[in-house]
């Protein structure tokens, strides 16, 4: 039977990487039937606004959708297509792992994490307005509830229980943010006592991202606030090795988005360089959802043996921090072409082999951030 997944290609760099991300699907030999709908820019210039209802429909519908990035203007422009996505949706729990698959001179090698983040409320509930009439304040509302932060602490634990994860740490704000961060934190140790298998610690948000730069591996699902877990997940994918090998998922209690952390690079729109294997990722993660184990198994090894062999990889995997010998950039379809080829060769009965410690600097992402 073939899985009905709506397809949202994005802008900037979107339509190029989840090209390569239906190519591998295909390769895994699963059927899915691709409904495409337009969101973003190019939804303006069809339809006149960034999230048209046909977008919202589809994804009710067929309850699972694969997204590229969509451009997000700074400043001015219009609202944030992925936050509304997110609240009209109801897509309350924001997904990110964040594992060291970046081969030769990753930094933080054994990093295996997840990060659970709210991602309804907090700072981006988008209650925002000018103080005054010339423009000179402006203040945002952190909107925290409890309806919220319970179900979100509940999704995390539930996920470390059924992944096999063994330590939650809960992070927030509650000693300078007195009541929206000791609701979250209330919550949080409410929901820590229903699951006395599981252990569970705090972090406040400064602490947790020194913690994580100096000893990664001693955490392993990080549940938090909407803000934090956005800058979270990109620390986290910085150890693990880049924004571009960072796919991230949302959950509600029926639908399922799939969607790369990074941004649409608009200036590398159509050059055919950006890095596929955050969206690639992403089709694993939509595989493991709609029950296709072993095709998602095939996916992850084979984006990791490409990673790491460094023979068909593209520009920010070829960097001297990530490699000691010298190795040609490929593009981001060959680099595609490459996985694929490998999913239904690899081996899934051997182990996955480990990169060595860093040889110098991580890849640069500053293509990916916008």
């Amino acid at each position: 039977m073939a899985h009905r997944v709506t397809l949202i290609p994005g802008d900037g760099i979107g339509p190029e990487v989840t090209r390569a991300a239906q190519l591998v699907a295909a390769a895994t030999g699963v059927s899915i039937e691709w409904e495409v709908v337009e969101a973003g820019e190019a939804a303006i210039r069809a339809s006149g606004t960034p999230l048209p209802d046909a977008v919202l429909d589809s994804v009710r519908k067929n309850k699972v959708a694969l997204k590229g990035p969509i451009t997000t203007p700074i400043g001015g422009g219009f609202r944030s297509v992925n936050v509304a996505l997110r609240q009209q949706l109801d897509l309350y729990a924001s997904v990110r792992p964040a594992r060291s698959i970046a081969g030769e001179g990753t930094r933080y090698p054994e990093t295996d994490l997840i990060v659970v983040r709210e991602a309804t409320e907090g700072l981006y509930s988008g209650v925002e307005h000018w103080v005054d009439r010339d423009h000179t304040a402006a203040e945002t509302v952190n909107v925290i509830t409890r309806k919220a932060s319970d179900r979100i602490c509940k999704f995390g634990f539930d996920l470390a229980r059924r992944e096999g994860r063994h330590h939650v740490t809960g992070v927030h704000k509650a000693n300078i943010m007195k009541t929206t961060g000791a609701l979250f934190q209330t919550a949080f140790r409410e929901m820590a006592a229903k699951y006395p298998g599981l252990q569970a610690d705090e972090r406040l948000i400064d602490n947790m991202c020194m913690q994580l730069v100096k000893k990664p591996s001693e955490y392993d699902v990080i549940i938090t606030t909407n803000l934090m877990g956005d800058i979270l997940s990109d620390l986290c994918a910085g150890l693990a090795g880049g924004l571009g090998i960072a796919p991230g998922a949302l959950y509600g209690d029926t639908l399922a988005v799939f969607e790369p952390v990074h941004g649409s690079a608009p200036k590398y729109a159509g050059q055919d360089k950006a890095d596929p294997v955050a969206e690639i990722l992403c089709i694993e993660l939509m595989l493991r959802h709609l029950g296709e184990k072993e095709a998602a198994d095939r996916v992850f090894r084979a984006v990791w043996e490409t990673v790491l062999e460094k023979k068909v990889v593209t520009y920010d995997l070829a960097l001297p921090g990530y490699t000691d010998r010298p190795v040609p950039a490929s593009t981001c379809s060959a680099m595609a072409k490459e996985i694929a080829r490998k999913v239904p060769l690899v081996d899934l009965s051997r182990p996955l082999p480990r990169p060595g410690p860093a040889a110098g600097p991580g890849p640069v992402d500053a293509a990916l951030e916008a």
